[in-house]
C-alpha cells in the first residue's frame, strides 16, 4: 500500500540538522562492503588499501593467524586492532578489523573481551564481525548493550545481519524504534522487510509513536511510513485523523 506524505515541518529544537550532519558523516558508502562475505571484503581491502597498509594488513592477519585466541592481558591481534585505524585510515579500519577478528579466531569470549574493553570503533568492529563468526544466539548481549547507547555508529552497526537472525522479536522491534528515536535510516536494518511483514504489533507500536509526536506537534520521520508500508497491517492510531498518525 502507498501512503500521502507531507513535507517534513523544520523542527524547532534544531535536532534534525544535527541528525542529518551526524548521519552524513556516520555512515559512509562503504559500510555496505561490510556485510559482504570475509572473501569479498578482503579483496574489497586489497583494491583500496595502499601500498604500505596493505602490507601492515598482511602481516596483522598472518601475526593473528598464528596465535589466535585469548593470550594474557592483551593479545597481540588486539594490539593490531587499536592499530588499525591508524594504519588503514578511518574509511577501512572496521573491515580490517573484522578480518583480523577473523584471522584470529576470535569465538564470543574473545569477542565480548573486545567489545567491553575496546574503544567504540573496536565495538563497532566486533559488531560488524558477529554475522561471520558467531552461529548462534550467544553474542546477543553485545547487541543488547549497543541498542542502549546513542551513538548511531554502533547502532547502526547493531542492526545487522546478526541481530535480524537472532534478535526477539520484542528486542527486534525496539531497535527500529530506536533507529527512527535517534535518526539511524531504517536502511541499515539487516533483513527489514521480512522481519517486518505483517508485523501487527510493529505497526501498533509506529502508530502510537507518529501519534506521540502529532501531537507534540514534531515531525514524523518519513522512515517510520516506510517501516510502516512493510508490516502490512497498519491499524489507525488512537486519536490520529491519517490511519499512521501522519501530521495534516
Amino acid at each position: 500500500m502507498t501512503h500521502p506524505r507531507t513535507t517534513p515541518a523544520a523542527r524547532t529544537d534544531g535536532s534534525q540538522n544535527a541528525h542529518a550532519h551526524e548521519n552524513t558523516t556516520a555512515h559512509p558508502t562503504h559500510d555496505t562492503a561490510l556485510t559482504s562475505s570475509l572473501d569479498d571484503l578482503r579483496r574489497h581491502l586489497t583494491a583500496h588499501l595502499d601500498p604500505a597498509a596493505r602490507s601492515w594488513l598482511e602481516h596483522a592477519l598472518d601475526e593473528a593467524a598464528a596465535h589466535p585466541g585469548i593470550h594474557g592481558p592483551i593479545s597481540a591481534w588486539e594490539l593490531r586492532l587499536a592499530e588499525a585505524g591508524r594504519r588503514c585510515g578511518a574509511a577501512y579500519a572496521d573491515a580490517a578489523r573484522v578480518l583480523i577478528l577473523d584471522a584470529a579466531r576470535a569465538g564470543t569470549d574473545a569477542l565480548t573481551r573486545v567489545y567491553f574493553q575496546g574503544t567504540a570503533d573496536e565495538r563497532r568492529a566486533v559488531l560488524h564481525a558477529l554475522p561471520h563468526l558467531v552461529s548462534g544466539p550467544r553474542a546477543l548481549p553485545l547487541v543488547e548493550d549497543a541498542l542502549r547507547t546513542n551513538d548511531t555508529r554502533l547502532l547502526t552497526a547493531a542492526v545487522g545481519p546478526y541481530a535480524a537472525r537472532h534478535l526477539a522479536p520484542h528486542d527486534w522491534r525496539h531497535a527500529v524504534l530506536k533507529c527512527l528515536f535517534t535518526g539511524v535510516p531504517v536502511d541499515h536494518v539487516a533483513d527489514l522487510p521480512r522481519r517486518a511483514q505483517g508485523d501487527g504489533e510493529l505497526a501498533r507500536m509506529l502508530g502510537d509513536y507518529a501519534a506521540e509526536r502529532t501531537a507534540a506537534g514534531r515531525t514524523v520521520p518519513e522512515d517510520l511510513y516506510r517501516v510502516l508500508d512493510l508490516t502490512e497491517s497498519a491499524t489507525p492510531a488512537p486519536g490520529t485523523d491519517h490511519p499512521h498518525g501522519k501530521e495534516s
